[in-house]
C-alpha cells in the first residue's frame, strides 16, 4: 500500500479525541468552501459524545484522516474535506455507509457534489428543510407582539416561581405532544433534554414559556431560541416551537414565536432564521407573513420503494 492510499476504517470518535479533534477541523475546512455546515449539531456532538452512541466511517489518504460518515441508525451525514474532493472519494465513502440498510443520507445545502453522487447511486430526495430568515425593518415589525392572552416567561423565571421539575416535565410534555412525528424532536425524556442543555451556547434566559395560570399553571407553548454568538454580528434562531395539544387552534402559535423574535431583537439579533419542513404548508405560509424568506434547503437522499 502507498504512502498516499485511499481507505475507510470504522472508529469509536469519543474514545479518540485527538482523531475527533481533526475530524471537526475538517468539518470547519468544508464549511469555509462550501459556505454551510457539512454536519449537523446533533453529528457534530457525536464526534465526542459516546452518549450518542454514533458510528463513525473515517475516510484517509495515506495517515491523514480526509472526511468522516457519521451514522446513527439509518441516517448518515457525510463529507471530504476540500483538499480531497473531485477523486471520487465522497462516492466510496457513501458507499461504504450505504452498507446500513435502508441509509438516509443529508446533503446540507443540497450541493453539486451530492446531487451527482445521488444521481449516480439512484437515489431519491425522501425529505427536504428549508432555512428561512428575517432582518431588518422586517425583523423589527414581527419582534412586536400584540397583547399576550397567557403569561410568557423565559425557563429562569418559571424554574423560579414553580420548581425545575414541574417545569421541565411540563416542557418534555408539551414538547413530545408536538413533535410525535419528528424522528429528531420527538420522545425526548429529561436525559435528552438535559442534553440539550449542555450546549455551549445555551442560555436559560433564551427559552420562553406561554403559561395558562388561570387555574393549576399550564404550559400551553414553548419557544426555545438559540444565539449564534460564533458569527459576526451575533443572529438569532427559532430553534424549537411547540404548542401543547389542547391549545392548538388558539392562534397561539403567532404570539409564541414573536415573544422569541422580541427576545432575540433584545439581544441585538439583525437577523433571524428557522429551519421547517419542506412540506409543511401552513408553517412556510405563517412564517412568509411574517416576512420570512428561503435562505436554504437541506435534504434526504435514500432508496424509495
Amino acid at each position: 500500500m502507498t504512502s498516499n492510499a485511499f481507505k475507510i476504517t470504522e472508529e469509536n470518535l469519543p474514545s479518540t479525541p485527538e482523531l475527533a479533534r481533526r475530524v471537526e477541523a475538517l468539518a470547519e475546512q468544508a464549511e469555509r468552501a462550501d459556505g454551510m455546515v457539512p454536519l449537523s449539531e446533533q453529528f457534530l456532538n457525536g464526534l465526542q459524545d459516546s452518549r450518542l452512541q454514533h458510528r463513525h466511517l473515517v475516510a484517509w489518504v495515506g495517515q491523514e484522516p480526509c472526511g468522516v460518515a457519521c451514522l446513527e441508525g439509518s441516517t448518515a451525514e457525510l463529507f471530504i474535506a476540500p483538499e480531497q474532493r473531485r477523486q471520487g472519494f465522497g462516492a466510496l465513502l457513501y458507499d461504504a455507509a450505504a452498507k446500513t440498510p435502508n441509509l438516509q443520507a443529508w446533503a446540507h445545502g443540497n450541493l453539486p457534489a451530492a446531487k451527482a453522487i445521488a444521481e449516480s447511486r439512484g437515489l431519491q430526495i425522501t425529505r427536504k428543510l428549508v432555512v428561512m430568515g428575517i432582518g431588518g425593518e422586517e425583523l423589527a415589525a414581527a419582534a412586536q407582539p400584540a397583547e399576550l392572552p397567557l403569561t410568557a416567561l423565559n425557563y429562569t423565571e418559571a424554574v423560579d416561581k414553580w420548581g425545575k421539575s414541574r417545569v421541565e416535565e411540563q416542557w418534555l410534555k408539551v414538547n413530545n405532544e408536538a413533535f410525535s412525528w419528528h424522528p429528531e424532536q420527538g420522545g425526548w425524556d429529561v436525559e435528552r433534554l438535559h442534553r440539550g442543555m449542555e450546549a455551549d451556547w445555551f442560555d436559560p434566559a433564551d427559552v420562553l414559556f406561554l403559561w395558562d395560570t388561570a387555574g393549576e399553571p399550564v404550559l400551553a407553548g414553548f419557544h426555545w431560541t438559540k444565539w449564534h454568538a460564533e458569527e459576526t454580528p451575533g443572529f438569532g434562531e427559532v430553534y424549537v416551537v411547540g404548542l401543547a395539544e389542547h391549545y392548538r387552534g388558539q392562534k397561539l402559535g403567532g404570539p409564541l414565536l414573536q415573544v422569541g423574535l422580541r427576545r432575540m431583537v433584545e439581544k441585538g439579533a439583525q437577523k433571524v432564521i428557522l429551519y421547517v419542513e419542506a412540506d409543511n404548508d401552513p408553517a412556510l405560509k405563517a412564517y412568509e407573513r411574517l416576512g420570512f424568506k428561503v435562505d436554504e434547503e437541506h435534504v434526504v437522499w435514500g432508496v424509495c420503494d
